[in-house]
């Protein structure tokens, strides 16, 4: 058993707390904001993930996994630290370190026996070394410590199954001793390990994250063509998938990417290569295709309706920028939602499990229903934006009844073509 601190109980640092104490090791979570840690004392869960809940429950009840906003307490004993902290985009595009910061620093002043740093959190090349000088100059006298690269690679929506059964465990450090114990705390995940060098395991992070981003926005790119020449994106894909060398993940078209990684991760590669001089023009345009996705979608709702939305009334299935997650960092719905209020549309919208969330990222105008019947009667149009599965068995015949006329721009291709257009439907969707 292996006494591990994880600093920060947002998305990341609570799943990685969580999943190395079902492994049977002690972790001490620590997090600065006190509503959040008391919260999670009780049971309370900062943010949903399917399965999270239950496992924090049992480890906190099997006295594997505590919760504190002490340093001091948090570090007692720990042979291990990991930095699992917000790195949000910045005004230029370039990750913001200064919760990385702060909490080197805090750890640089409260160990009191050797340590091995590692960073969880995604950070541009060289925070490694930047966080073990401010180590160095923050202790108060010197113990001895090592600063490890291991970047995450959840998925929010199966993050503990991500976190279990990885595809691989990346581990950068100069320190090989290090690196080696950090190997070994992974071992019983089964996956393979990757040992390098600290701005590499950095490097790979953000390349892995921006090449899925950049599979996505090919396919957007695609599906407008598709769309042209009368071809289906969803047939292209799998006929593409079947390839090994590109593989059937992340090839589905529609709305673009959201979430917690992708944009920020792509932005701030593309800023770092503007700070060496380079011209990231692939990276650029990634971001670009991705940003009109939203913007086309309106228009296309707004051509089925006759050429305005003024007074129309829209509803949007979904919120969260993806399924099994409450999670709305550059959820298209917030773009779409400002666009059609902008245009002059009443917004209606129903999401599972995010609506407590979106209400302050969505415009105040929108209203917020309990379920997609109530919400799409007498709509105009609806608009699916997230692609929960209880929206892949809605009562169709049921809609198109609610609806004023039965509108439906499908934005993550959920339904048949045909058997929508056999039911009636006006009916749209990406790339088909």
């Amino acid at each position: 058993m292996k006494q591990i601190c994880v600093v920060g109980v947002g998305y990341v640092g609570l799943v990685t707390a969580a999943c190395f104490a079902d492994l049977g090791n002690r972790v001490t979570a620590l997090d600065v904001n006190e509503q959040r840690v008391e919260n999670l004392k009780k049971g309370i869960m900062p943010i949903y993930e399917p399965g999270l809940d239950e496992l924090v429950k049992r480890n906190v009840n099997g006295g594997r996994i505590t919760f504190t906003t002490s340093y001091t307490e948090a570090l007692k004993d720990a042979e291990y630290a990991f930095i699992a902290v917000g790195t949000p985009s910045g005004e230029s595009g370039e990750a913001d370190l200064q919760y990385v910061a702060a909490a080197a620093k805090s750890i640089a002043e409260n160990m009191t026996a050797p340590l091995i740093i590692i960073n969880k959190s995604t950070v541009p090349i060289g925070t490694g070394d930047w966080v073990s000088d401010i180590v160095k100059g923050a202790q108060p006298k010197h113990v001895d410590f090592a600063v490890v690269s291991c970047p995450e690679f959840l998925r929010e929506g199966s993050a503990i199954a991500d976190f279990s059964s990885p595809h691989r465990t990346v581990i950068g450090s100069t320190d090989k001793d290090a690196a080696n114990k950090v190997a070994h705390l992974h071992l019983p995940l089964r996956a393979p390990i990757v040992i390098t060098d600290l701005r590499t395991a950095e490097m790979i992070k953000y390349a892995s994250n921006a090449f899925l981003a950049t599979k996505i926005s090919f396919m957007n790119e695609l599906a407008d063509l598709c769309e042209l020449v009368g071809a289906d994106v969803k047939e292209v894909a799998a006929g593409m998938g079947y390839d090994a060398r590109i593989g059937r993940h992340f090839l589905d078209a529609g709305l673009g990417w959201g979430g917690s990684c992708f944009p920020k991760d792509v932005e701030a590669l593309a800023f770092m290569a503007k700070e060496k001089g380079l011209n990231p023009r692939i990276l650029n345009d990634v971001m670009e295709v991705n940003n009109e996705r939203r913007k086309t979608a309106v228009v296309h709702v707004e051509n089925m309706l006759g050429g305005s939305l003024k007074g129309k009334t829209i509803g949007l299935l979904g919120l969260a920028f993806k399924p099994n997650t409450d999670d709305m960092r550059y959820a298209p719905s917030i773009d779409i939602s400002e666009a059609l209020v902008k245009a002059g549309a009443i917004v209606r919208v129903y999401d599972p499990v995010a609506m407590e969330v979106a209400r302050p990222l969505i415009p105040a105008e929108a209203e917020m229903f309990k379920d997609s019947y109530s919400m799409a009667k007498d709509c105009d149009a609806l608009m699916v934006i997230t692609e929960w599965n209880e929206f892949k068995q809605l009562d169709l015949e049921k809609i198109k009844n609610l609806l004023k006329t039965p509108v439906i721009y499908d934005g993550r291709n959920i339904y048949d073509p045909a058997i929508m257009k056999e039911m009636g439907f006006t009916y749209r969707a990406v790339g088909r």
